[in-house]
């Protein structure tokens, strides 16, 4: 595989061998998902050949899966006999509580207020004690290192982390061996983990390939943190994209995003909502709001036509968890009338 010295400047945090192996690890458990191409999104979007790498058929409806299961089957006896903590608004919390059940370790997992309700009993549902603290994820995180230092647990951060950012990173070598020619790759951007492992893996192979994160308005600590040159918290209103609602990016992710990302494009609540809708009517593709964000800046054109015109396109589903009554609320208000007399 190809290097650069751009790629270089981050080997020490997270590198290729570093995903490579974290495929190895978790090819006993994680799916391969299908790489397909959305004839819809071909046509609207300039004519190029847009393809979805479906994570929301992932185990527990997510890329998290991958992530939490390489870190924890990196714990030593020692830590894993303490059973592990993570803080997460929802598909984390569930890549833990599963890899947990599958490796027997007790897992605790902290949520906040603003996770759904889907995503709070699936979590519980694989056996893990889930507890609701403060009103976004960054009160939850920080009650996470709290709870961890009193009870002495193991945590499992659910993006600053070798491990789950490698195995994030085992996504982007699915995609290169379904689409070795990719041209640009649209990615969520949250804490920065699955953006961080996939750009790491692409670029090795070609840092010739464009990558580009997608954050909400609402919510880029990620985009505010590379616009300012520093670690830098935004955190505006409410996101339909809760699994990228992250004010704060991780000190580990952030350089990696920072070198090797060519860009980061943000999309409206409105944009959030109209992929959605579009993905499942027009693709079958149940999506969360984080898992449409590509799709959204596809469709309001936030990347440069030279970026996507004619060009090998992907766009990351990655995740389908979402509340029936939000996908209720979007139907009502995106479906045009013409549409909803159809049948």
């Amino acid at each position: 595989m190809a290097t650069n010295d751009v790629v270089a400047q981050t080997e020490d945090i997270l590198n290729i061998k570093d995903i490579e192996d974290a495929k190895a690890t978790i090819s006993k458990y994680a799916r391969k998902t299908p790489l397909i191409q959305s004839m819809f999104l071909s046509r609207q979007v300039a004519d190029a050949n847009v393809f979805l790498k479906l994570e929301d058929m992932q185990l527990t409806g997510s890329f998290k899966f991958r992530g939490a299961n390489n870190r924890m089957q990196h714990l030593s006896k020692e830590e894993a006999e303490r059973g592990v903590i993570t803080a997460s608004a929802g598909n984390h919390a569930q890549g833990v509580a599963l890899s947990g059940k599958l490796l027997g370790i007790d897992t605790t997992v902290v949520m906040p207020d603003e996770a759904p309700m889907m995503k709070r009993a699936a979590t519980a549902g694989y056996g893990a004690e889930v507890d609701i603290h403060g009103a976004t994820f960054d009160d939850a995180h920080e009650w996470m290192f709290e709870r961890a230092k009193k009870e002495g647990k193991t945590i499992v951060d659910p993006f600053n982390d070798k491990y789950v950012m490698a195995g994030q990173g085992t996504i982007g070598l699915e995609i290169l061996e379904d689409l070795w020619n990719v041209d640009t790759v649209l990615v969520p951007v949250g804490g920065g983990g699955l953006m961080a492992g996939i750009v790491t893996a692409l670029k090795s192979f070609n840092p010739g390939i464009h990558v580009v994160g997608v954050q909400s308005e609402n919510v880029h600590g990620m985009a505010e943190s590379v616009n300012k040159g520093k670690l830098t918290y935004h955190h505006d209103d409410f996101t339909l994209a809760d699994g990228t609602d992250v004010a704060m990016p991780g000190s580990l992710t952030y350089p990696i995003v920072d070198k090797l990302v060519d860009e980061i494009v943000l999309v409206s609540e409105d944009e959030i909502a109209q992929a959605m809708k579009d993905l499942m009517q027009r693709t079958k593709i149940f999506a969360e709001g984080a898992g449409a964000l590509p799709t959204a800046a596809l469709e309001a054109h936030k990347v440069d036509d030279k970026y996507i015109k004619g060009k090998n396109v992907v766009g990351l589903v990655s995740g389908g968890n979402v509340d029936l009554d939000r996908v209720s609320h979007i139907i009502d208000q995106f479906l045009t009338p013409a549409e909803k007399s159809v049948g």
